[in-house]
């Protein structure tokens, strides 16, 4: 299924409005957690939400799409980048210009604010630490696409379906 890049903009656009008060989040969070969100509807719904590819690499996932969507959002004056320093690093933040008028459908909506609400406290390190023992990317070689359909292999800490939902 091809990108759907649309999806994948409110989606992002909504996890900002949802961590503006987050001094922790840069890339690392906002990207991570886009995969776990796609991946936690995959496994609840059997679809993706926004058909992204995601990679694993030595730094963490890298979802394929992500540079050229943030590039056209700062373009088209959406969100504004910016480097911050955070302790002994740099995060790379993104902010909103505008607060988004951003609909999904119910499902949808309770997959991305349960995936949102569990994730979004971590910082970099310790959601890289988690993400690394999530089945899918466990399972995928370094510079590979990780496959939507290891996510029915999970444990019970990452299945969405055992933990949070009765689907």
């Amino acid at each position: 299924m091809p990108f759907n890049k649309n999806e994948y903009t409110k989606l992002l656009r909504y996890i900002l409005s949802n961590c503006y008060d987050k001094p922790h989040v840069g890339k690392t969070v906002l990207t991570t957690t886009l995969y776990f969100i796609d991946f936690n509807y995959y496994e609840a719904y059997g679809e993706s939400l926004t058909n992204e590819s995601y990679l694993k690499t030595k730094r963490g996932i890298k979802p394929k799409h992500f540079t050229k969507v943030t590039e056209e959002l700062i373009e088209k004056n959406k969100i504004h980048f910016r480097k911050v320093p955070y302790y002994h690093t740099t995060l790379h933040k993104y902010y909103l210009t505008e607060i988004p008028n951003t609909k999904f459908s119910n499902k949808k909506t309770n997959i991305i604010n349960i995936s949102i609400r569990h994730l979004l406290n971590k910082n970099a390190t310790t959601i890289l630490r988690y993400a690394s023992r999530d089945h899918p990317y466990q399972n995928t070689p370094f510079n590979e696409e990780i496959d939507y359909n290891d996510v029915y292999y999970r444990d019970s800490r990452y299945s969405i379906r055992k933990k949070f939902i009765n689907l």
